[in-house]
């Protein structure tokens, strides 16, 4: 982590707090696990690129938390950052670890062909082509309900594009041939809109502190339990997960064993 140095009282400590307190892990996870798997030599040159991934993925919670989006007090079982000290400092930090994302990528120790590619499919997929979107068509529709290919749309956006992306990332950096890295992309977004469909459904069945977050909060929200009822999502989930075996499947054996194994940790049962 960098050391920001100045005389603001908190703003340094206030940039890895909600790095430092955890999370999943689940972008770098995929970005390093293609790694390991296919070069396992450059893991530790993709660490900075993992890093700014999470960056990415971490601002962008900090942002959904604020009181003008869904104005939650908890997220990785603690406070956030605008209840700790306050909305400009929560909205501050967001902006630094987004910015500092690409800092990360501009500076790994890959060639500059690679992270000019890496820059550029995580600004496309984190931004106006991807999460961006996807979290405003999410906030105007709020107590609007979608259809089921409206709501795909919106989280295809809102978050499996950018857990297709870190797949993808990992393939650059790996210097994978176009058709694996385009095959990673599909599984990516197929694996995040199991990622939401999960979510939703611990969103319905879980307490805050099970969670870690604020849950029973997805009432006015276009969400695949309020959509297709919660044996409905349970019924999506056991289908794309399906969907997710066939799809590995159809990629190198080695890499397909990772996938299946990181589906299976994270989302049987």
């Amino acid at each position: 982590m960098p050391s920001i140095e100045s005389f603001h009282p908190h703003f340094n400590h206030a940039f890895s707090e909600m790095l430092d307190v955890g999370g999943k892990r689940f972008r770098p996870l995929l970005l390093l696990s293609v790694v390991q798997t296919c070069k396992p030599l450059l893991v530790e040159n993709a660490l900075h690129v993992a890093l700014g991934l999470e960056m990415m993925h971490t601002y962008s919670l900090i942002h959904d938390d604020l009181p003008c989006m869904d104005n939650a007090a908890l997220r990785r079982g603690h406070p956030t950052l605008h209840v700790t000290y306050d909305e400009t400092t929560a909205v501050l930090v967001g902006d630094a670890l987004n910015t500092h994302a690409f800092y990360l990528l501009s500076n790994a120790p890959l060639s500059d062909a690679i992270k000019v590619k890496l820059v550029s499919i995580l600004s496309s997929d984190a931004g106006i082509y991807g999460m961006v979107l996807g979290q405003a068509i999410d906030c105007f529709f709020e107590d609007k309900p979608l259809s089921i290919d409206e709501l795909t749309f919106l989280h295809l956006h809102k978050t499996a594009k950018l857990i297709a992306a870190s797949l993808q990332m990992g393939a650059v950096i790996c210097e994978l041939d176009e058709a694996t890295q385009s095959a990673l992309y599909r599984f990516g977004l197929k694996l995040g809109l199991l990622f939401q469909v999960q979510d939703d459904i611990i969103d319905a069945t879980l307490s805050s502190e099970e969670a870690g977050k604020p849950t029973q909060n997805d009432g006015h929200k276009n969400s695949f339990v309020n959509l297709l009822g919660l044996e409905g999502a349970r019924a999506q989930k056991r289908a794309l997960l399906e969907e997710l075996n066939r799809e590995a499947n159809t990629l190198d054996e080695a890499l397909s064993q990772k996938l299946k194994s990181i589906v299976n940790d994270y989302f049987k049962g």
